[in-house]
């Protein structure tokens, strides 16, 4: 039941992730990549305040706790959050810089590579890997292919920044499995994450870029989905959902989202699919549902 509810959540993460890139899309349009990613985790740190003040604490504490006390993280959840984000904050900052030098299907392709790079450096943290899944992960990397490369696939330097970005989210999903293992709250631990991505984006935001009000304005509704959604409710739900799901399995759940994207931009906005990346769609759902075959246990 467990497991079950924990899949959900993941596949809700998947869904939002996947139809905020039409959102992400138009907010860079008016703000660059740091700025972007600056305002878009202070909003979800705003919108987290309320939630970690009413959930972060065990109910039976929480009269007898200062607004502070609710909200101060335990050594275990500070430090899993500091490298949560200082994980996260790598990735998506690569992921932006990389997306200016390549095609955002080749981006997507190769930032699929996650489900693959997660059980192999699971195996080098002595974490088991069900046997079904060395079916689904290339099944699922066939319909990534399918689906997001279009043309030649030759290697750029772009590229490289995705696949590094690639090796950098599979660290933060390895990451928040280790540390909810020991105990940490799930809650301020997403908190935790996007103060850390925060500051390093602001830092960037200050050397590289100058952001106006007008611009920000302009990017407001962006801003607001990406910053309130996609980062304040997608990412908790991530964090709270991988307490119930083995980090393999979590991966090829979340990796819906490059297929949830395709789809929305053919519902929402037009978007036309050809019978090949139709069936890359139906390889990545295939295999993310072989991925939920329980194991039997042996008598």
């Amino acid at each position: 039941m467990e497991q079950a509810k924990g899949n959900l959540m993941l596949l809700l993460t998947a869904f939002i992730w996947g139809s905020a890139f039409v959102a992400q899309a138009v907010g860079m349009d008016y703000v660059g990549p740091y700025t972007f990613s600056a305002v878009r985790n202070l909003i979800a740190i705003l919108v987290l305040i309320p939630v970690v003040w009413a959930f972060g604490s065990p109910r039976s504490e929480r009269s007898g706790l200062s607004f502070g006390q609710r909200l101060k993280p335990d050594p275990v959840t500070l430090k899993g959050g500091l490298w949560c984000g200082l994980f996260m904050s790598v990735a998506s900052l690569l992921q932006q810089v990389g997306l200016q030098m390549t095609t955002a299907g080749k981006a997507g392709f190769i930032t699929a590579l996650y489900i693959i790079l997660v059980p192999i450096l699971g195996r080098f943290l002595g974490r088991p890997v069900r046997k079904i899944l060395l079916l689904c992960v290339p099944m699922a990397l066939v319909g990534f292919y399918l689906l997001c490369v279009k043309g030649d696939f030759t290697v750029s330097f772009g590229d490289f920044l995705i696949f590094l970005c690639a090796i950098f989210f599979a660290a933060q999903i390895l990451t928040i499995d280790h540390f909810l293992l020991r105990g940490a709250n799930s809650v301020k631990l997403a908190w935790v994450q996007f103060g850390v991505t925060f500051l390093v984006s602001a830092v960037l935001m200050g050397l590289f870029e100058q952001a106006t009000a007008g611009a920000l304005w302009d990017a407001r509704w962006a801003l607001l989905y990406t910053g309130v959604i996609s980062s304040g409710v997608a990412y908790t739900l991530q964090i709270v959902g991988q307490k119930y799901t083995e980090p393999t399995t979590a991966t090829l759940i979340m990796s819906l989202e490059s297929v949830f994207a395709a789809l929305s931009g053919w519902l929402l906005l037009g978007e036309t699919m050809s019978g090949k990346e139709l069936t890359g769609c139906v390889l990545v759902f295939v295999a993310v549902l072989l991925a939920q075959i329980p194991i039997k246990k042996r008598a």
